[in-house]
């Protein structure tokens, strides 16, 4: 019987293209994949075909963090191809919480990672027999914190019990938790600092509307006083002084700068000529009674 030879897909060796996406029917190697054991891999072994590395996320906000458990991931063997696994937003929602990427910015950014050979979409939760199977995968790579979620303690416990697990390092002081949380308390500081440039101004409007209105009022009792010093009660002339009605004409100017005064309307080109009051009715009568008496004094 002719053996089958291995073609499973090669790991990338350009860099000017993005990773592919596993297709629907995943590897269509039809040679017998045989079980590796982790002492084989790192001896380069099988030498007809990569060492296939699966490791799966959710990889929200990628950051060097996720890129640095890739790289690890890549490297754990001479000829490793890395499979990396993005669960979609549905299942996120459902066992974790809501992303600030969708699933397809997500995808994408997986597929720019220089360390990545090829894209799952919509990765399962778990990982079945079948689906380790389907995809001819020989290790999964993910940092060996267990990983409860789904009801399960660690949903990687029967992967680390096969045999099938490889750990990788935690990248210390960087998360997509710790990056959201900056991202909130920057915006809560700008919305403060925001807040407060507001009542600053606000208060300047006030201090700058008050010291108006004092300045008005002190200049108003000034002109009121001195026009009380200038004419009486009854309105009359009180001092023959003429440096105390230049003072009042000045001070009045001075008003005008607070609060200026509309200027009067132009006269209208269809004014009506002013006309004489009409005669009170015994001036009517009085003449027309002198009218009759000269007609009789003519007769």
């Amino acid at each position: 019987m002719e053996e089958l030879e291995h073609t499973c897909p090669l790991p990338r060796t350009t860099l000017i293209e993005p990773a592919i996406f596993t297709p629907e029917t995943s590897c269509e190697c039809r040679a017998p994949h045989e079980k590796l054991t982790v002492e084989q891999a790192r001896l380069g072994t099988p030498v007809d075909r990569p060492v296939r590395i699966y490791a799966d996320g959710i990889f929200d906000l990628f950051h060097s963090g996720h890129a640095r458990a890739l790289m690890q991931a890549k490297n754990l063997f001479p000829n490793a191809y890395l499979i990396v696994g993005v669960c979609s937003d549905e299942l996120t929602h459902k066992y974790k919480g809501f992303t600030v990427m969708t699933e397809d910015e997500r995808y994408e950014a997986l597929r720019h990672c220089r360390y990545v050979d090829e894209v799952l979409r919509d990765a399962p939760w778990t990982l079945t027999q079948e689906f380790l199977e389907k995809h001819k995968i020989d290790f999964v790579a993910h940092d060996d914190i267990p990983y409860s979620s789904a009801g399960s303690e660690d949903v990687y416990k029967h992967i680390k019990e096969a045999g099938m697990f490889v750990p990788t390092k935690r990248t210390e002081g960087i998360s997509t938790s710790d990056l959201i949380t900056r991202i909130v308390d920057r915006m809560k500081e700008k919305v403060r600092t925001v807040e407060e440039k507001s009542k600053h101004f606000v208060y300047r409007v006030e201090e700058k509307s008050h010291d108006l209105i004092q300045k008005w009022e002190e200049k108003s009792r000034e002109f009121i006083g001195n026009f009380l010093e200038l004419f009486g009660p009854d309105g009359t002339w009180r001092t023959n002084d003429p440096s105390l009605l230049s003072t009042l004409l000045t001070q009045q100017q001075s008003t005008k700068g607070l609060f200026p005064i509309r200027s009067p309307s132009p006269p209208s080109r269809w004014a009506m000529p002013r006309t004489s009051p009409p005669p009170s009715p015994k001036g009517a009568s009085a003449s027309i009674s002198s009218m009759s008496e000269g007609d009789e004094d003519e007769k």
